[in-house]
């Protein structure tokens, strides 16, 4: 199974925005991208959505297949048994949490303005 690598995207955006000679506000108004999200996708904090990733490949030049690397199927059961998780993994765990929360506060908003 292929999983982005957020580490390969972070180092491809800001390797090849430096290439390029582009500021993260350059980068930003050819995206249409804000530049704080393009800071936090070059330090590994933000997932772009698919057009997002889109405009990046565009402006940018680069393959967004290249951005997924193969990962072996694990057993998803052991990240609710946090006895058996590392530190770094329970990090992780907690960080997939609040990102799912985060986006079940999103569709709630978006269907309080859209029945509005």
């Amino acid at each position: 199974m292929k999983k982005l690598s957020t580490a390969k995207l972070a180092e491809t955006v800001k390797v090849k925005r430096e290439e390029k000679g582009l500021t993260q506000e350059e980068l930003s108004q050819l995206t249409g991208i804000n530049r704080v999200m393009i800071g936090r996708i070059e330090r590994e904090k933000f997932i772009p959505s698919i057009s997002q990733f889109e405009a990046l490949a565009n402006v940018l030049d680069f393959e967004i297949t290249d951005m997924f690397l193969e990962k072996k199927e694990s057993n998803s059961f052991i990240a609710l048994r946090s006895e058996t998780l590392s530190e770094g993994e329970k990090e992780g765990v907690d960080r997939l949490f609040k990102m799912m929360l985060t986006l079940r506060q999103q569709i709630l908003l978006r269907r309080k303005y859209e029945n509005e």
